[in-house]
């Protein structure tokens, strides 16, 4: 285990004890908890506030880590099996715990009982599980997910299965805008519909299931998509609040829209025409708000949540991560989704691309516009991603416009100046950083900038900044 690793901080997968404790329970909540999350490591011999190493003691230390191991093996059910290691820091020994993700969740205390014993690891604490998290380990442990299992106390017949599948296929041909790609989609059926996980069959009887549910608008307590507009960069203040309902793919239309009606509309000239845009790439927005339905979890209470801004659009989806699912995967194209009934009829229907290239090209679609990085935030039981928009003071809402002149300025120079303008007090060597090209590339880039008189520096090289004209 590296030394940058180690003294991290406590966080979801790293904890720190000073000493084994008398009681192994003491420390088996963490135990159980990382094998029924991403894993993790328990470090003894390091105070967990200071981070100072306090190690062990060497002439009992091969005692003590069996008895670690032995205590894990003897408490948790199912067996967890640890590494157990030492690590030298600082002339001092430690023993780090390494417990890897379980595949036969739930794990659980066997002394406090198959409910009262099962812990997950939340925000860098250990808590004990809540009713829709047991949920959902019951069934990640089975292999199985909510959306396709058969929901309960709903019938179905003959025409409303036509009718979902017809419905299905007129928004796949909406969606699609050459009249080649649309001869290319196939007719949905009763059998394919069994194949996505939305019907499934048994003793030879169709029945509905949560995504069927969640496709139709029929679910018991259907949860909706909360749409709102804030002042300045926090809830404090509100400016407009809308709830929407139906269907899964009918909230999220109605909610897309609701977000083009909000941010900025503005044009750019390229040469000798001009060209409408909206300050964040709708592509992505779409996409963003689509994820959220294709991957929150339904067990959990609580609705996915679009939240505008004065800096950045928020959209919020209730459920962590899924175990083996980072946020470094995640913007390297991997994907797993919690829902693949919904995602899979999503695909078909053009809402979403192949699974694992949204958040990809979200940051490339972020780029091109000149925006800053996303930002991806697994929290406290949510998930996060923040879009954040210019700040630019001469854009304008409703009937002004904000032009931007692109010709006579290759594309990296116009990276440069949208991203002059979300950061005008930045160094040649910040910009560099950013750009990960040299300071001679990005001087020559703001000379051509500058020759242009798109903008100026005032002030000296270090304390001044760039103004833009």
């Amino acid at each position: 285990m590296a030394e940058e690793t180690l003294f991290s901080g406590e966080s979801k997968n790293i904890e720190y004890k000073v000493a084994v404790p008398d009681k192994s329970e003491k420390y088996m909540k963490t135990v159980v908890a990382f094998a029924n999350g991403r894993g993790g490591k328990i470090v003894f011999g390091i105070e967990d506030k200071t981070l100072e190493v306090v190690g062990m003691d060497e002439d009992s230390i091969y005692k003590t880590m069996d008895d670690i191991t032995n205590a894990i093996s003897d408490s948790c059910e199912p067996v967890i099996r640890p590494d157990v290691a030492m690590q030298t820091i600082k002339d001092k020994t430690v023993i780090v715990i390494e417990i890897f993700p379980g595949a036969e969740r739930p794990y659980y205390i066997k002394s406090q009982g198959v409910f009262d014993g099962i812990y997950v690891r939340v925000a860098g604490t250990t808590r004990h599980v809540e009713d829709y998290m047991l949920r959902e380990l019951m069934l990640e442990g089975k292999n199985r997910y909510f959306d396709s299992e058969i929901c309960q106390n709903m019938d179905i017949s003959d025409s409303e299965i036509e009718e979902l599948c017809k419905s299905l296929k007129e928004t796949a041909m909406r969606n699609t805008w050459q009249d080649s790609e649309k001869a290319k989609i196939k007719d949905v059926t009763r059998n394919i519909l069994i194949s996505w996980g939305v019907l499934k069959e048994e003793c030879g009887k169709v029945y509905p299931t949560n995504a069927y549910a969640l496709l139709t608008g029929r679910m018991v307590g259907q949860p909706v998509i909360q749409c709102g507009v804030f002042k300045g960069t926090n809830r404090a203040h509100f400016v407009d609040r809308r709830e929407f309902e139906g269907s899964v793919q009918e909230q999220m239309d109605a909610a897309y829209q609701y977000v083009l009606e909000k941010i900025n509309m503005g044009m750019t000239i390229k040469g000798m025409y001009r060209q409408d845009v909206y300050e964040l790439p709708t592509d992505s927005i779409r996409e963003l708000i689509a994820n959220a339905v294709a991957h929150r979890s339904y067990l959990e209470p609580g609705n996915i949540q679009v939240a505008l801004y004065d800096d950045r659009l928020e959209i919020t989806s209730p459920g962590m991560l899924l175990n083996n699912v980072t946020i470094e995967k995640m913007i390297e194209g991997y994907s797993r989704p919690r829902n693949p009934a919904i995602a899979r009829a999503f695909a078909y229907m053009k809402i979403i691309e192949k699974w694992g290239t949204g958040i990809p090209r979200l940051f490339a679609a972020c780029e091109e516009y000149g925006l800053p990085k996303p930002e991806l935030i697994d929290f406290d039981g949510d998930f996060r991603v923040n879009m954040y928009r210019k700040r630019d003071t001469n854009t304008k809402t409703g009937d002004q416009t904000c032009q931007q002149v692109n010709d006579g300025v290759n594309d990296e120079v116009n990276k440069l100046l949208n991203y002059l303008k979300l950061h005008p007090d930045y160094t040649v060597t910040q910009f560099a950083e950013h750009f990960e090209v040299s300071r001679k590339t990005i001087a020559a880039r703001l000379k051509k900038l500058k020759d242009k008189g798109y903008i100026e520096r005032v002030g000296s090289s270090r304390k001044g900044y760039w103004k833009v004209n």
